[in-house]
């Protein structure tokens, strides 16, 4: 982070709640009182496309657009994209990243080959990588659509403010959709911070974004 502004760069493929996730962290920074700058990029995000999201906060945000080499925290709800957006991130950036299978469509299609071993190639890289497999954890507590809560969950030990400020913008979404809904995310959101701790103890040591 520099200059107090801190950089999140969110993607994955479309229909997985990148947009949403990015909306969410950003509700949570604006409710601090921090200047907040987001841009989205999509291709056929309703169709599966690859999805980006730039979010900025600080005290004065002046462009939406993350620089190379700049994100502070890399969210990737897909392995392959976590390693195409891998040169955004800066030399002491961490990425949080979703290890369930979902191939992009562009692979599909032939259009790109799916890399053998995307995470191993960005640790090779250099990059401080968590990964653990947060659709199996959506799996497991009842319903593929959380996977976007567990990886809130995820990201929100590694912020400049408190996982339960997070946590209650997370949670405010789903206000009326009854508490059976609300418990449900709330499991999820638990689920996503435990995965990320337990991934920070196996694959390295577990430095939160400075404040």
């Amino acid at each position: 982070m520099s200059d107090n502004i801190t950089n999140i760069l969110v993607v994955g493929v479309g229909g997985q709640g990148v947009m949403t996730a990015t909306e969410i962290l950003a509700e949570a920074a604006i409710a601090l009182g921090h200047d907040v700058k987001k841009t989205e990029v999509a291709g056929m995000a309703q169709r599966g496309g690859v999805v980006s999201s730039h979010l900025r906060f600080g005290p004065k945000v002046l462009s939406p657009q993350i620089a190379p080499g700049t994100a502070d925290v890399l969210l990737a709800f897909e392995a392959a994209e976590g390693m195409r957006w891998r040169h955004m991130m800066r030399p002491d950036a961490l990425a949080l990243i979703n290890t369930g299978n979902l191939t992009p469509p562009v692979v599909e299609l032939g259009l790109f080959e799916y890399p053998a071993d995307p995470i191993g190639e960005m640790r090779a890289s250099g990059a401080r990588v968590y990964s653990f497999d947060a659709s199996a954890i959506a799996n497991e507590l009842g319903n593929i659509r959380l996977g976007n809560t567990i990886m809130l969950g995820a990201i929100a030990d590694h912020l400049s403010f408190s996982a339960d400020v997070l946590e209650r913008c997370v949670l405010q979404r789903f206000a009326r959709k009854g508490e059976k809904v609300i418990e449900m995310n709330r499991q999820a959101f638990a689920a996503g911070r435990a995965a990320a701790a337990e991934a920070a103890k196996t694959q390295g040591a577990a430095e939160p974004v400075p404040a």
